[in-house]
């Protein structure tokens, strides 16, 4: 995997989102990613994010464009130091929330990226990365 592009971004209000959010756009922009995909990328992305401002109280988000076997996409990771998952497989099935939501969160990101990785440990926060390639679904 290579890394072209690299920018990293605090995550600590609500006011970080809409600038988070046009990175990311300027992002998928940067590699020709279509539309389709930019919006569901920027979905995947929204909801990663307000999730960790809402149950870690924010974090930072690695914003990569990266290159693999031919294909070009980006790729987020958002680090927080937040409670953790402590359950990752309940947490992934739709319609489980512990925010009295919708519950929709984390598989609903989990099917509009091409790749996705989630990692947390109760007490030491959660890390996700998700990837999409320029050519996704």
């Amino acid at each position: 995997m290579i890394v072209m592009t690299k920018d990293t971004m605090e995550i600590v209000r609500e006011q970080d989102v809409v600038p988070f959010r046009n990175r990311v756009r300027e992002f998928s922009t940067r590699i020709g990613m279509s539309l389709v995909n930019q919006t569901k990328l920027i979905t995947a992305a929204s909801e990663l994010v307000r999730n960790m401002l809402k149950y870690a109280s924010g974090g930072k988000v690695i914003l990569e464009i990266i290159s693999h076997n031919a294909k070009t996409g980006v790729r987020l990771t958002f680090k927080d130091e937040g409670p953790g998952i402590a359950d990752i497989a309940l947490a992934m099935r739709d319609g489980f929330s512990t925010g009295r939501s919708l519950g929709l969160g984390l598989p609903g990101a989990k099917r509009l990226v091409n790749e996705f990785d989630l990692k947390s440990n109760p007490g030491e926060g959660t890390t996700v990365t998700v990837i999409h390639w320029k050519h996704g679904r």
